[in-house]
This record gives C-alpha cells, sequence and structure tokens, in this order.
C-alpha cells in the first residue's frame, strides 16, 4: 500500500504541477537581447549550453517582459499611435484571452547588394511568417514559413552547386540567375511539471556556449525530432531523437531521400556556482542495411543509459560519438568556455604522435566579455576551433554527422584550425557588429580524400600515417564582415541593415577574393552561416 501511495504521489509531483509560465522557445538568434544574453551568461545556475532557451526557464533568471519593455519606443505625440506601435513596437497580430495566447508575425529579407568577384548584383527576397502562441499553462506551439528566391555572392554559389542546399535553408530549384528554395519549422511544446519539457516538431539545436559548437550546431537545414529535457537541482538533461537525411546515396522516388537517425544525449551539471561541464554522446545509425529494412533502433531509446555499450551489444556498425562542455564565470560578465569532440581514437596512436589516420576529434576554447573594459554594451568574444581529418566521417553518408549534405557541427567539416573575433556595441536601437575570421585548412586534390569532406567515406583516406590538419590543398580563409543596424521592431527582429564583408581564400591555385556590399530590411529570427 505504500508503494502504490508513493507512486501516486510521484505522478501527481510531476504531472498535475502549476506553471505560470509560457512553453515557447525563445528564439535562436538572440539579436537584440544584448542584456538577456548578458544575465544569461553571467547567471551563477543557468544552463547556457543548451540552445534554444525555452522562455519558462529564461524567466526564473531573467524578466523578459522588462527586458523588452526597455526596447520599445515611446511616442509623445497621441496621434496614430496603434499604427505606431505595430511598427516599431508589436506583433503584427497579437490575441491575449486567459487561456489562449496567440502572436502572428511577418518574417522578410529584402537584400540587395553587390558582389565583386563576378561584378555581379545579388539580391534575396523572402516571405514568410510566424506564429506562436499557447494554449493553458504547459501547452504551447510555435510555426514559422519562409519562401525564397535568391542570387548569392560567387563564393556562396559554388557551395551551392557542390551541395545543391543554401547553407541551413534547404535545396535550391533554378530560378533565373538564382535559386529558389523553401524553409519551414514548428513545433509543440508540453511541460507537465517544473521539473520536464517534451517537445516534438522539426527545427535545430545547438549545444555549447560558443559561436560554433563542434558537438551540435545550427548549421544544418532543419530536421524532424522528439526532446525531452529534465531539470532537477544542479542538473538539466537532454534527450535528443533526430531523423535526417542523406540526399548523396542513390534513393527510391517512392520513398524519398534515405533516412538516418541519431539518438542524443547530453547532461549539463553545474558542479559550482561558476563551473559548468557537459557530457556529450550520440549514436547515429542508418533507417536500413545491406539486408533489410532496420528502422529505428529502440535499445537507444533509453533515456538513462550509455549508448556506446548499447551499440556494441546490438552487434552494430552505428557511428558514436562523445564529447564534453565547460564553462566558467570569471568576474560577473567574462566566461571561458569550451569543448572537446571524439569520434574515434586509440591511446597507442595519440601518444605515439604519428598522426594516424583515425585519431578523429576536436576541441574549442573560446572567451567571451560584456560590457568589456567597463564600456557599456561593449560585447567582445574570442573563439579557437580545431578539428582533426576525417573527424565526422563514416564509411557511409547513411552513417556520418551530417544531414542534407551539410555538417552537423562546424561548416567547415573537418581537417581545419580557425580563429574568430566578434566585436558588438549597441546605443538603443543601433547596433554595430563586426565579425573576424581566419581559418587553415585542407581542401581535397582531385579525388584524392585528405579529410575535409564529412561527406567522403573514410575507407579512401589518403594515408594511415602523418594525417595533419590543413594536408591536401592548403587554404587560408580570411572573412571580415562589418555591419550596422537599426533596430525597428523588437518584437519579431525586425530591423534595417548596411553590411560589408570581404572573403580572401588563398592557396597554391591563387586567391579567392569577394568583396560583397549589401543594404537589406529583415527579421533576424534564425542563424544562417555564410562565413565559410
Amino acid at each position: 500500500m505504500k508503494k502504490i501511495k508513493y507512486i501516486i504521489a510521484l505522478f501527481t509531483l510531476i504531472f498535475c504541477n502549476t506553471i505560470n509560465a509560457q512553453e515557447y522557445n525563445l528564439y535562436h538568434n538572440l539579436y537584440y537581447q544584448y542584456n538577456l544574453q548578458k544575465s544569461l551568461d553571467s547567471s551563477k545556475s543557468f544552463h547556457s549550453s543548451i540552445r534554444p532557451y525555452l522562455h519558462s526557464d529564461v524567466n526564473r533568471f531573467v524578466n523578459i517582459d522588462s527586458l523588452q519593455l526597455k526596447k520599445k519606443r515611446e511616442f509623445k505625440n497621441p496621434k496614430n499611435l496603434r499604427l505606431k506601435n505595430k511598427i516599431f513596437n508589436d506583433h503584427l497580430i497579437n490575441i491575449q484571452e486567459d487561456i489562449f495566447k496567440v502572436h502572428v508575425d511577418p518574417l522578410m529579407n529584402f537584400e540587395v547588394g553587390r558582389d565583386s568577384k563576378d561584378n555581379n548584383t545579388t539580391w534575396i527576397n523572402t516571405r514568410g511568417f510566424q506564429i506562436m502562441g499557447s494554449i493553458g499553462k504547459k501547452f504551447s506551439f510555435y510555426t514559422n514559413f519562409y519562401e525564397n528566391q535568391a542570387s548569392f555572392p560567387a563564393y556562396v554559389k559554388q557551395e551551392i552547386q557542390r551541395t545543391r542546399v543554401v547553407p541551413g535553408q534547404g535545396k535550391v530549384r533554378n530560378y533565373g540567375e538564382g535559386y529558389d528554395y523553401s524553409k519551414a519549422s514548428g513545433y509543440i511544446s508540453y511541460t507537465p511539471s517544473k521539473y520536464f519539457n517534451i517537445q516534438f516538431g522539426t527545427g535545430k539545436h545547438f549545444l555549447g556556449d560558443g559561436y560554433r559548437s563542434l558537438l551540435l550546431s545550427d548549421n544544418a537545414f532543419n530536421y524532424p525530432f522528439l526532446k525531452i529535457t529534465t531539470t532537477v537541482w544542479k542538473i538539466k538533461y537532454m534527450n535528443l531523437f533526430a531523423q535526417f537525411q542523406d540526399l548523396m546515396t542513390e534513393h527510391s522516388s517512392d520513398l524519398g531521400y534515405n533516412k538516418k537517425y541519431a539518438a542524443i544525449h547530453y547532461l549539463s551539471f553545474n558542479i559550482t556556482k561558476r563551473l559548468n561541464v557537459g557530457l556529450f554522446e550520440a549514436i547515429l545509425f542508418e533507417a536500413r542495411d545491406t539486408t533489410a529494412n532496420r528502422g529505428f533502433e529502440f535499445a537507444y531509446l533509453n533515456p538513462v543509459i550509455f549508448l556506446r555499450p548499447v551499440e556494441f551489444s546490438v552487434g552494430s556498425p552505428d557511428n558514436a560519438l562523445m564529447g564534453l562542455n565547460f564553462s566558467y564565470l570569471v568576474g560577473t560578465k567574462n566566461k571561458i568556455y569550451g569543448q572537446f569532440i571524439l569520434d574515434e581514437f586509440k591511446l597507442k596512436e595519440v601518444t605515439s604522435g604519428d598522426g594516424w589516420w583515425a585519431n578523429k576529434f576536436g576541441y574549442q576554447i573560446g572567451f567571451k566579455s560584456y560590457d568589456f573594459m567597463k564600456t557599456k554594451n561593449l560585447y567582445v568574444q574570442m573563439e579557437y576551433n580545431r578539428v582533426r581529418p576525417y573527424t565526422y566521417s563514416h564509411w557511409t553518408t547513411l552513417q556520418n554527422y551530417g544531414h542534407y549534405n551539410q555538417p552537423l557541427a562546424h561548416p567547415l567539416g573537418a581537417n581545419f584550425a580557425e580563429f574568430l573575433t566578434i566585436i558588438r556595441y549597441h546605443r538603443e536601437r543601433l547596433y554595430l557588429n563586426y565579425k573576424f575570421i581566419y581559418a587553415k585548412y585542407g581542401e581535397n586534390i582531385g579525388d584524392q580524400n585528405y579529410g575535409k569532406d564529412i561527406f567522403l567515406s573514410y575507407r579512401t583516406h589518403v594515408q594511415d600515417y602523418n594525417n595533419e590538419i590543413g594536408q591536401g590543398r592548403t587554404t587560408k580563409l580570411y572573412y571580415n564582415n562589418l555591419e550596422l543596424s537599426y533596430l525597428i521592431n523588437p518584437s519579431y527582429n525586425l530591423n534595417f541593415v548596411l553590411g560589408f564583408t570581404s572573403r580572401i581564400a588563398d592557396n597554391d591555385l591563387g586567391k579567392d577574393n569577394t568583396t560583397h556590399i549589401y543594404i537589406g530590411l529583415r527579421t533576424s529570427i534564425d542563424n544562417f552561416y555564410f562565413d565559410f
């Protein structure tokens, strides 16, 4: 009888708690929320490495509504006040009842520019919408849709021609001298108690405290997912089950692109008030093997088990990755962070220093500071990323760490070292952003696989030993981007932007030099990466 009482009490605790919060995710790109991100990174108990953030989680540490009110413009003249608020402050459609809330906003990117390399005009024509809302206190939903036509700078076109995918935004169709493509995402979110959140939908995720992630980033296209997040004591634990698509292997027109699955665990632990450590593991496996349709491997559904022993126990050749994330708060506005990703290695080969091809790992170290050098609203971030050749690859693309012809971690794939600096300053609604990237990577020569392209089989590696970062056609990348933007409406990040990009890729074939100037009106909701 006592056992039954304990079970009933536990069930009540988990599923019947009252929650007075909204359960939708905050925008992936906290473009205008400098003070919000500063507060989260400065918090001594917030788990900042699991993104996107849940609104209710953030609201425990920061009053989001009060921060957004600071960004709203006040009008002294009451004439046309409602129209002014719609343009500069509010959601386009805003319905708020006792148990039902809905916000509807337009999404757009109207941009025109000039690319010096081809001496061509670039342009982007994006139209879309987003809908977010909640029903009651435990259930929320979100959806967005983008329809796009665009003509990009030459180096982006080259990447699209290689992958047939706009980075992070979907497969292309030719549209005159440009491309036509679309993107949709959405999810439902349910929080039965303050300890659990369950989300099901199509979207992206990011693990880490840096600008890049070597564990899981939002670089690739959207994918279907089921995410279960548990928060208790000093621990936040994420279970992510995802379905990825492989565009490269031969597929049936009746069944669509070949599918592969992933089971990902990430445990974030606040060891002290300043030190956070995250443990990461992932298993990728194909939906079918050489003999039959395998389907989803249900052994990987166990949310509290080490996946590597399970992978071994079922006799599979699945792709296993393990990783580590850490961050340390220095003072109140500075953070040191880093990552380590381990794909495959042998300790004997690592210590020998002979550059064995299957020593596949990478690491990140970074630093970010808010109100840098006591200058209010000045943000500085510096980060170093390094990944050995053949990391993230597998003998088949149905098990590599990629989705939709794009890496799931760093956009450069593998076989690279990268240093980046980001400087941001804002005053009221005016923002100045500068980004500098220096990278050294090794491209393939002809059909020889030197380890940068994670979609090539690692069985085609060039040599067993003496593999080092930058091998192959050594290329040095210099990327500079300067943007001046003005925030028009903070409710959905509508902003006017003027930007300049300089990109040089230098190798033995010569210099690929691009200068791109652009101007536009856009809603900065998602992160799109063209800095490669």
